[in-house]
């Protein structure tokens, strides 16, 4: 999956690397999502942001327009994202559900959040239900059948 990360700090660079194993193309950089730097994701899939990032209405329906599918944020909150505007564009968005969080230390953290956020791609790119993960509407399929790892 062609992707872009926004908002990248140094101390994520290698963590995000290793959990990936060069499965993804992965461009990392370091400005925040916004109107101004959301040419960046022209020819990606996906997106992956942090609580700083604008991802207001406005900048999911640009997203939308470059052909972006998914956003995956590198945190336990969604309230930064227009879940609306995404959900209007077709647009799938995830988290790292808290759960994952809980026995990492504060070192472990950085890794934990590559692993998970490289997890939902992974989960997105061979069509799979991303479980607790999945910030949606409760519209899709395996929430139709009730698959019983698909959480809200």
């Amino acid at each position: 999956m062609r992707v872009v990360a926004y908002s990248i700090k140094s101390f994520e660079k290698e963590p995000l690397a290793i959990a990936n194993h060069k499965k993804h193309d992965i461009t990392l950089i370091s400005n925040s999502l916004s109107n101004e730097t959301v040419s960046y994701a022209e020819g990606k899939e996906a997106v992956i942001v942090f609580t700083d990032d604008d991802v207001t209405g406005a900048v999911i329906h640009k997203l939308a327009d470059l052909g972006v599918k998914y956003i995956a944020t590198r945190s336990t909150v969604t309230l930064h994202i227009d879940q609306d505007a995404a959900a209007s564009r077709d647009i799938k968005i995830a988290n790292v559900p808290a759960a994952a969080l809980l026995a990492a230390s504060v070192e472990e953290l950085p890794l934990a959040l590559a692993r998970e956020t490289i997890l939902n791609l992974d989960k997105w790119q061979e069509n799979r239900c991303l479980g607790s993960a999945c910030v949606c509407s409760g519209a899709c399929d395996q929430v139709k059948k009730g698959a019983p790892d698909h959480e809200h």
